[in-house]
Formats: C-alpha cells, structure tokens, sequence
C-alpha cells in the first residue's frame, strides 16, 4: 500500500498508524490503491484509506437504501460505500469515464457487490435531474468536478430523506482555499460552494480536516 499520506498535517508514520488502528483496507482496496497508484499523478483523485472507512460507517449508521455517489474514478469510494448498504439497498453512481469506471466494475465483482450498484455514464447533473424524490436519497458523496460541485448538491439535497447526510470531498484543497494569491477556477468554486453550504438553513454543517478535508451536511 502507497505510504504517501493524503490527510493535511499528517506525515507517513503517523498515517500508517492512523489507518491501521481503524478498519485498514482489505484485499480489494489494497489492490485498488495499488493498481491506482501505478496511473501516476492522477491517482490523487483517490480516496483516503480512513475516509473510505468513515463513508462505510456512515452508511451503516444512516441505514442507507440509497446512496448516490458523483465521481467513481476506479471505484475505492464506491466499494466503501457499497458495503454500508442496508440489506436490498442500492448504489447510483455518477460518472463520465468509462476507462477509469472499468477499474470500479471489476473491483465491484471481486467484491461481490455488483448486484447493488448501479453506474450511470453522462453528465452527473442530467443523471440526477432524472432521478426521482422516491425513494429518497440517504446518503451521498461529492468527488467530482469542483465546478459542479453547487448543482450536484442542489439536486441531491432536494432528493434527500430528512436526516439524510451529503458528504463532499475536497473542501480544504491542500489549504488553497485560504490562500488569496491562489485565484483558480477550482479554488474559487471550493470557496464559493463552502461559503454556500456554511449559510444554508436546510442542513447541519460540519467540515471536518480528513482527507483533503470532508464535509459532512444533515438535511435538517
């Protein structure tokens, strides 16, 4: 397993220990971060090890049936995911690669977890406006365009059960999102949707420094 740490202000050591005292990576995400590592400087669009555990512990929580999930790239989030389903419950996931979902399709049949999830190849925002309000979402993760990252929230969170959790990745941006000298399309999206989610009155916000910075919004 790589030893290159995604969490802000942690170095090798101390994630290594981070991830081994929660739920490390099994067979299948073990060979997920191996084989995604050896696409180079793309593989950071990778989940962290302790930021899959967490998506599965929140799902279990919820008692998720459905979760949606915007960005699959070579599928760690969604096995996660997948493996907090309530029993019969079912996983969308939202996706424009083939090339990188082909990776997510064959760990979703190692994992034996084919049977509930459901890729969806096409712009994120035209797969969630088709989506019907029932059955409502559970729970869902943004991992995706950061661009975007405003209409997916909005299209889920109006599809959303109260009490259901979206969890958005990226939201810290390696610390870009403090820097005033850094005025990229990215960063400013970052910042624009972080100051809209903050002043939103239908969720319960938290940010929360794993990863690359994960926020978690209750739909109240």
């Amino acid at each position: 397993m790589a030893n290159t740490p995604k969490s802000l202000g942690l170095g090798p050591d101390l994630h290594s220990y981070l991830v081994a005292h929660g739920t490390p990576p099994d067979p299948v995400l073990s060979r997920l971060i191996t084989d995604t590592e050896a696409m180079g400087e793309i593989a950071r669009m990778q989940i962290s090890p302790e930021q899959g555990a967490l998506l599965t512990m929140l799902a279990k929580i919820l008692g998720a049936h459905l979760i949606v999930e915007v960005g699959t790239f070579t599928g760690y989030s969604s096995v996660c995911l997948a493996r907090g389903l309530a029993e019969g419950g079912r996983l969308i996931c939202c996706d424009v690669s083939t090339e990188y979902t082909a990776r997510a399709v064959q760990a979703w049949k190692e994992a034996a977890l084919d049977d509930r999830v459901d890729l969806r190849i096409a712009p994120a925002a035209d797969t969630l406006r088709a989506m019907p309000s029932d059955p409502p979402i559970d729970f869902a993760f943004i991992d995706a365009d950061k661009g975007g990252y405003a209409v997916y929230f909005e299209e889920i969170i109006t599809r959303m059960r109260p009490g259901g959790v979206v969890a958005v990745d990226n939201v810290l941006w390696s610390g870009r999102v403090v820097d005033p000298s850094d005025t990229s399309a990215d960063t400013a999206a970052i910042r624009a949707f972080n100051d809209m989610v903050a002043a939103d009155g239908r969720v319960d916000a938290v940010m929360l420094p794993i990863a690359d910075g994960l926020t978690l919004l209750r739909k109240r």
